[in-house]
């Protein structure tokens, strides 16, 4: 193994032991506690080593987002794969993408309503973003009928963060989670399809 290699691996080392530490304390105090001092001491590196890696904190919740959203894609894909077509495999979809909301809050943050430097809806969209809405759209296309496949996917995924939200910030009754869900599918897939 050259020096070049060794470096570069402990250079990648550090930067996922940074995005992780990131993670942990976001998701144990909240985003307003990472910190680029708080990041150093927990990871027992200086500052300035942070900044070798990231530019700051939005870098680095950027990154975590970007791990989000792979784990996010993989989640959909599982649930969407495992229920049969139609109307099972938009449900499953729905479920594992507000299961994901409601473990992973600080991470969901990270990805769906902090300011992150990731283009949505653009032709510069990273192909994971991508990856991620054309999980919804497999789910929602064949149930579209008329409708854009496209645009009801936006109006579903757009119902499914409203709920995570507003269930997780006490704003809807937590024990009617389920009902919520079930009439959600309902108007996307009247139990016909």
């Amino acid at each position: 193994m050259t020096t070049q290699t060794r470096r570069e691996r402990e250079r990648a080392q550090r930067e996922q032991q940074i995005v992780a530490a990131a993670r942990e304390l976001a998701e144990t105090e909240g985003w307003e506690a990472v910190t680029t001092r708080r990041l150093a001491a927990e990871i027992e590196y200086s500052q300035p080593v942070l900044y070798s890696h990231f530019k700051g904190k939005g870098a680095i919740m950027t990154a975590v987002a970007v791990q989000g959203f792979e784990e996010l894609v993989d989640e959909l894909r599982v649930a969407r794969t495992a229920a049969r077509a139609g109307r099972d495999a938009l449900a499953a979809v729905a479920a594992a993408y507000l299961g994901f909301a409601q473990k992973r809050p600080a991470l969901y943050d990270a990805m769906f309503t902090h300011a992150v430097d990731l283009p949505f809806a653009s032709p510069d969209t990273p192909a994971l973003l991508r990856n991620g809405f054309d999980e919804l759209l497999q789910a929602v296309r064949p149930l579209a009928g008329d409708d854009d496949p496209g645009i009801l996917t936006e109006t579903f995924w757009a119902s499914l963060h409203g709920l995570a939200m507003l269930e997780r910030s006490g704003r809807l009754p937590p024990e009617l989670h389920g009902h919520r869900l079930d009439l959600l599918i309902g108007r996307f897939a009247p139990a016909a399809t």
